[in-house]
């Protein structure tokens, strides 16, 4: 009895596999996969920007910037509080007297007088209040048109302080003074002056230890 053929055979199988190759068959390649886009809409990694750092590299910070620009600034120059006089240093005003004036060129007090300023060399800090009260006391008795009443006196300055209301000041010698009149004439010259050189509202003046209304009431 003649053998049945069957297509799934050994035969056949073979023959399959030769016909494939003469046709240049082969199987298919795995297809190529893409890596996963890295845009921020794709689900990036990358980190946060909070987390990058804010200036870039060999860049220095804001706040440096600013504090290398006024290292080159000039430094400003001030004033020597020490100096007594010199360029840009404001002068002092001493006040005298105009005898029986009546109050025309200046406040009238005492015997019909007139109270008047007259501006001297001035100083800085507390060498204002002692370059005015030294105008009076060095100046003589008369100036000018003007009448001093500590002009015959043997007074020094010894020392003052501003307190930012009070001014005081301390004086030590002789007192000589040439009449009635010549009283409120140096209590007035001696107390605007000292107001008027550091800006104070009252002044409290000491001669030898006393107040200038007492020793006053001993002469």
């Amino acid at each position: 009895m003649a053998k049945r053929w069957s297509p799934y055979g050994p035969g056949a199988l073979a023959a399959g596999c030769v016909a494939l190759l003469l046709s240049g068959c082969s199987f298919p390649a795995p297809e190529a996969t893409s890596p996963p886009a890295t845009g921020v809409g794709a689900g990036s990694s990358a980190p946060p920007l909070a987390l990058l750092p804010a200036t870039m590299p060999g860049t220095p910070p804001a706040g440096e910037t600013a504090k290398a620009g006024r290292m080159t600034d000039k430094p400003q120059a001030s004033p020597d509080p020490d100096s007594s006089a010199g360029p840009g240093v404001a002068p002092v005003t001493a006040y005298f007297v105009l005898v029986d004036d009546g109050g025309r060129h200046g406040v009238r007090f005492g015997c019909n007088d007139s109270l008047v300023g007259s501006v001297r060399p001035g100083g800085a800090g507390d060498a204002r209040l002692k370059a005015a009260i030294t105008a009076l006391l060095d100046d003589g008795q008369h100036h000018g048109n003007t009448y001093n009443a500590l002009g015959a006196s043997r007074l020094t300055f010894l020392s003052g302080s501003f307190d930012g209301t009070t001014v005081t000041v301390y004086l030590s010698g002789t007192l000589n003074q040439g009449g009635t009149c010549d009283l409120p004439r140096i209590e007035a010259q001696l107390t605007q002056t000292a107001l008027e050189a550091v800006g104070a509202i009252r002044a409290d003046i000491y001669i030898n230890g006393e107040t200038l209304a007492d020793y006053l009431k001993l002469k």
